[in-house]
């Protein structure tokens, strides 16, 4: 049976988090004077519910490559979170067809007392790989980080941009239908950002569908041919991205 082509679908999408031991009076006004962070509702239960995203609509086929714009707090990873399928919508629908790598928390399921080798293995079913997958690739990542002999030693023994290069390494070592990205990834040194660089690019070109949130306009309009701007939770339509200049003006 032939599958779906990749295509995103999102209607009405609606998310709202309970926020606990907060007086509602002075999260509101704490939200005002930000302004972002979505809409307060009423208290109840001893908390008080933030809408995150408000009836967000959009549709992506293959292709498409959307850029999403706003202020921090404007909803922007909460959107890329929901497509990936943290999130549950409590209004609305997403329909997602294709395998989705979402790059959005490269720390995310790495354990300190485990190898670098078996962080690979941990990091690699958390972006969707098989254990098989994982094997398959585990040669070639292994060597893209470039680490050698300290993949044997315990993680907590690597410093930060050690880290860094091995969560990278594994999370663009996903074949993905469909790319979500908080912000461009850059890690590690000069000669590393390079590699690093080319490896994204590549997995970025044979992506379906690429959703990038990121504040640096240039790189939008170099990598996205769609724009859409969130603020407080609210989104635009989704425009070309010629028009980018004109959804910035009216932020």
């Amino acid at each position: 049976m032939k599958s779906p082509p990749v295509s995103i679908s999102v209607s009405d999408l609606t998310l709202r988090f309970p926020v606990y031991g907060v007086d509602a009076k002075s999260l509101k006004k704490h939200l005002a004077r930000v302004t972002v962070g979505g809409r307060l509702g009423s208290p109840h239960a001893g908390s008080t519910e933030v809408t995150a995203l408000s009836n967000v609509s959009l549709e992506l086929r293959a292709g498409d490559r959307l850029g999403l714009i706003g202020h921090n707090g404007s909803g922007k990873t909460t959107l890329l979170r929901a497509l990936s399928g943290a999130y549950e919508p409590d209004e609305g629908q997403i329909d997602v067809h294709g395998r989705i790598a979402a790059l959005l928390d490269l720390g995310l399921g790495i354990d300190p007392s485990a190898t670098g080798l078996d962080n690979i293995r941990l990091r690699g079913r958390i972006a969707g790989l098989t254990a098989k997958e994982i094997e398959e690739k585990m040669d070639e990542i292994a060597t893209f980080t470039g680490l050698g002999p300290f993949l044997a030693m315990p993680l907590k023994t690597y410093s930060a941009g050690m880290q860094a290069r091995l969560a990278f390494a594994v999370s663009t070592s996903v074949e993905a239908d469909v790319l979500l990205m908080d912000e461009w990834i850059s890690v590690g040194d000069a000669d590393f950002q390079k590699m690093a660089h080319r490896r994204l690019l590549n997995l970025v070109e044979r992506a379906g569908i690429l959703v990038l949130a990121s504040h640096d306009t240039e790189l939008l309009r170099l990598y996205c041919n769609k724009v859409m701007r969130l603020e407080g939770g609210v989104a635009s339509q989704v425009v070309s991205i010629r028009k980018l200049n004109e959804l910035l003006a009216a932020a």
